[in-house]
């Protein structure tokens, strides 16, 4: 089954807001599919939707297109402090 929008749109789209132009905010798959099931997990839990077309849509179908549209932001990862000596 082929979604819609793809990861690799997906990805292109977050990044598209990224402020450092070499540094994506996002750089695998992992990344999204961790993000969308965050924000649908929050709309399970009970936050509105932020899209207007939400009602009668599965919380993950909403999650994703919420981040497609750039209605939620994904906030690149922090390095932990103990990691930063073996870079």
């Amino acid at each position: 089954m082929m979604m819609h929008p793809s990861y690799r749109e997906m990805m292109e789209a977050v990044n598209a807001d990224s402020e450092d132009d070499t540094t994506p905010i996002v750089s695998s798959r992992y990344s999204i599919v961790m993000a969308t099931a965050k924000r649908a997990r929050q709309i399970v839990d009970g936050d509105a939707p932020l899209i207007d077309d939400a009602e009668g849509r599965k919380p993950l179908s909403v999650a994703v297109d919420e981040i497609y549209q750039g209605k939620v932001k994904i906030l690149p990862d922090e390095i932990p402090d103990d990691m930063e000596d073996k870079k």
